[in-house]
């Protein structure tokens, strides 16, 4: 355990939104570990909207920019500027590829003694793979160009920290590796919250459930895929908690494949740890991660897990927690063997899970950041 970081300084965390994803959920983590341990923290997002918004902690305080929507993170540029010459917090800490180069960018033009340091959730290689325009496209430019300039630049997984170093060409050394806090004091008491959906009553068949933003990146085709193979076998469920543009393009897939009737997608739920611990099987089917928070929130409440072997983030856990089966990406036929090995054979129970709590990330942020 490293040695706690004197109390009472003032800390800024920024980024784009609250609204539903990991990145987003780790920097409350991390504003209520600041928080609880005796620093002024501000919360500054460039647009104050998303459903986490309710989780800001006590006694944080929430600073909206109010940035337009278009671009909106490139956009607040100006007012993070002022908030910075007028605030002078002594650390600022960014998440998310664009929320760090416009924290670097403001730190400069505020002409502030601020420390800044930013952080990586996701691999910038697939991030350029994907990107829609040509902004996207040259981020690891910009990242390589901006980067050095910060007091620290943390990955989520050792993983991430080397697609970053090859994508950038920035020294490999210059990236410190921090697990996400994740699991919280309050993880068991949300898992042991009721379930209300008949689905989850004593009896049924087995419940399979999915998680995250109905996007690209989540590969939810596949688990729907692989769960209609597994249906045709044996009685199951699939249940997707999540909101996304591709909502009604899985919808449609569940009526092709004839499976509509065994899957369940409710949306955004505030409470999905209380249906992690009543699943049978918790899946991942992501093609590309940084470290996936609920896999991790899965293994803790005593979920099976089956994964993609997905850059990066799911070997990492497996192998440290000793629980899990990894499956190839964009397989629906081993992601359907995974599924029936996982309902076949007890899982074993997660090892190590303490890098993942509230101890010791944020102690080696404030290392960083103080």
């Amino acid at each position: 355990m490293t040695a706690q970081v004197a109390a009472g300084r003032r800390l800024a965390l920024f980024m784009p939104t609250l609204t539903p994803g990991g990145a987003e959920r780790v920097m409350i983590n991390l504003a209520r570990g600041f928080a609880e341990r005796g620093h002024t923290v501000d919360f500054v997002l460039a647009k104050a909207e998303g459903v986490y918004l309710d989780d800001v902690p006590p006694g944080v305080r929430l600073i909206d920019l109010d940035s337009p929507h278009r671009l909106q993170t490139m956009r607040s540029l100006p007012r993070l500027t002022a908030y910075l010459r007028r605030e002078r917090p002594d650390a600022l800490l960014a998440a998310l590829n664009h929320a760090n180069i416009v924290a670097l960018a403001a730190r400069r033009l505020a002409g502030v003694d601020t420390r800044v340091v930013v952080s990586i959730h996701n691999t910038i290689s697939s991030e350029k793979a994907r990107g829609a325009n040509s902004r996207d496209r040259i981020l690891p430019q910009l990242c390589a160009l901006t980067y050095p300039a910060a007091q620290g630049i943390v990955a989520v997984s050792g993983g991430v920290a080397d697609d970053f170093s090859e994508a950038t060409g920035l020294d490999r050394g210059q990236l410190e590796v921090i697990y996400n806090p994740v699991i919280t004091p309050e993880l068991a008491t949300q898992a042991a919250q009721p379930v209300e959906h008949p689905w989850f009553a004593p009896g049924q068949p087995p419940v399979i459930l999915g998680a995250g933003r109905l996007e690209y990146q989540k590969n939810f085709p596949s688990l729907i895929r692989a769960f209609a193979q597994l249906r045709r076998e044996r009685p199951a469920r699939l249940v997707i908690l999540g909101e996304g543009s591709e909502a009604d393009a899985l919808a449609a897939l569940t009526r092709e494949l004839g499976v509509d009737g065994d899957v369940w997608m409710p949306g955004h739920v505030k409470n999905p740890f209380a249906y992690m611990a009543r699943s049978a099987v918790f899946a991942l089917s992501s093609r590309y991660e940084g470290l996936p928070t609920v896999l991790i929130e899965a293994l803790a409440v005593g979920a099976a897990v089956v994964s993609t072997d997905c850059p990066h983030g799911p070997a990492e856990i497996v192998a440290r927690t000793g629980s899990g089966i990894l499956v190839p990406v964009d397989d629906d036929d081993a992601l359907e063997r995974g599924l029936r090995t996982a309902l076949q054979h007890p899982v074993r129970p997660a090892a190590n899970l303490h890098e993942y709590g509230m101890d010791y990330p944020p102690e080696r942020y404030l290392e960083l950041m103080l």
